[in-house]
């Protein structure tokens, strides 16, 4: 092919498509060579510039489709040319190409805007995969999708930081290294590692999610690592670690920052020598794992006060991703608003009044994805199949927003009494409007009083469903039948 070193003319047409035009952008005349040969074989019209100011001035001169930069060159690299090209509005996507797999090049390129990056040495079939992958109709208008899914569960957003999170994730999810994806409770980060390693190459392997904040350090070290027969009392038989169930794939290492320090020390050896040593055994057992890492917390805080190691913290932080909290995807809250009322009534769920919508984009959203969802579930139930109204989703500062923020919490609570006996506690104080007669809280009530309104009034509007009834108010089904046992359930009347 015929290689226009002008870039004054639009691509010419082979049969009835239109050709795509790429601008190779390469100090190094053999790499511009090796790249051109190499794409001439797909009938592309290929430009060729020296460095970044030669290419800007073919990006004036006319339209591309894609443009493939090396980083590292003199006058404008490419970095350098990526802003040059923001400041100027041009969009078209760039594939950066980094040198000797620096991955912290090619992160810090995404991170500015580039749509993808190579790392050199690469093959043809790397190189011709990339590059049809980034000029499909699909790659052009990424930020028009609303659904992001890779297997599992799928990551709804229109946001465009989001989006941005996803297109990195993609990118570095060919790659072995370490991912640490920090963002607060709540905003999804257990799904954009079960997307990185679906995008991976280890797709059809193991996916092993392992909660540190789950078990204390005793018996984390051998959920992780696994044990011998006889290791300690009451080791019966030896036990696979999570890191030997997850060889050849992905384990998830979730809440990283709720981990022992001193555990942290044995971790870090994991990661360094790519083997593990099982509680009890002699020999180390090899394994080949692919490691994310999530956490809610400030990592290089946690190193300041010395709860976190520094040496695992660089050893994990190898590719970050922050996702934004929700009350930053101000344009996501109606999208998945919708999603999950589909989702609780169904196909033929009805659309949400104007002054209902607004109440959702103004709340500050303290528990993101998680608490949107479960005001969703709640007023699925509440409003019984009718549109919802403000009150069903229960977000004002009221009574029942403090009893549900209990109720979250009811597995520490332990029981309906307890929950309403921290209500009184803490002095709160309900909007009575919200709520109905029957669970006003009045002056002189006693505990119990509270305890029985509550429940009565949770079962009447769960339309006496006592299963979903327990799930609301966070105790047990057994629980609440003892309860109405002893109100003799005169005022309920209904079977389990």
């Amino acid at each position: 092919m015929e290689l226009n070193d002008t870039g004054t003319e639009r691509g010419d047409k082979v049969g009835n498509a239109t050709r795509a035009r790429i601008l190779v952008v390469d100090d190094d005349p053999h790499m511009q060579l090796a790249i051109t040969t190499c794409l001439s074989r797909k009938e592309y019209e290929l430009v060729v510039a020296p460095n970044g100011a030669a290419a800007l001035e073919h990006l004036e001169r006319g339209s591309f489709d894609l443009i493939l930069s090396d980083q590292q060159m003199p006058e404008m690299s490419g970095l350098e040319l990526l802003a040059a090209m923001q400041k100027r509005n041009i969009e078209t996507p760039l594939i950066m190409i980094t040198a000797y797999g620096t991955i912290n090049q090619a992160v810090e390129a995404m991170q500015r805007g580039a749509s993808d990056f190579l790392t050199k040495p690469f093959s043809a079939t790397d190189l011709e995969r990339i590059v049809e992958r980034r000029l499909t109709p699909e790659a052009k208008h990424i930020r028009q999708k609303s659904s992001h899914q890779k297997g599992g569960r799928p990551i709804i957003t229109n946001d465009p930081l989001m989006i941005r999170v996803l297109e990195v994730a993609e990118a570095v999810a060919r790659s072995e290294a370490t991912v640490l994806i920090q963002g607060e409770s709540g905003t999804g980060k257990e799904l954009v590692a079960r997307f990185v390693h679906a995008s991976s190459p280890r797709a059809q392997q193991a996916f092993v999610a392992v909660n540190c904040a789950a078990l204390p350090a005793s018996l984390l070290e051998s959920e992780l690592f696994g044990h011998e027969k006889g290791a300690f009392t009451g080791a019966q038989a030896r036990k696979i670690g999570k890191f030997e169930l997850a060889h050849n794939g992905t384990i998830l290492l979730d809440e990283i920052s709720e981990m022992d320090i001193a555990l942290q020390a044995k971790l870090l050896r994991v990661l360094q020598e790519r083997e593990v040593d099982r509680v009890g055994g002699r020999d180390p057992v090899t394994i080949d794992v692919r490691v994310l890492a999530t956490t809610n917390r400030d990592l290089e805080e946690s190193v300041r006060e010395g709860r976190f190691r520094a040496d695992l913290f660089y050893r994990l932080n190898v590719i970050p991703l922050t996702l934004p909290p929700l009350r930053a995807r101000i344009s996501d809250i109606k999208l998945l608003t919708e999603h999950f009322m589909r989702q609780y009534l169904g196909n033929n769920a009805p659309a949400l009044p104007a002054e209902v919508l607004q109440s959702l984009l103004s709340h500050s959203w303290p528990g993101n994805i998680r608490e949107l969802q479960n005001a969703v579930q709640r007023a699925a139930i509440l409003s019984r199949g009718a549109t919802p109204c403000e009150s069903d989703f229960l977000l004002s500062a009221s009574a029942t927003m403090q009893l549900e923020s209990v109720r979250l919490e009811a597995p520490r609570v332990g029981s309906i009494h307890s929950m309403v006996e921290k209500i009184v506690d803490n002095g709160i104080e309900p909007d009575r409007s919200a709520l109905n007669d029957s669970v006003m809280i009045r002056s002189g009530m006693t505990v119990q009083e509270m305890e029985r309104a509550l429940i009565l009034e949770t079962l009447r509007a769960t339309s006496n469903n006592r299963t979903e009834a327990a799930k609301l108010l966070g105790i047990s089904i057994r629980t609440l039948r003892n309860k109405l046992h002893e109100y003799r359930g005169g005022e309920v009347g209904a079977e389990e």
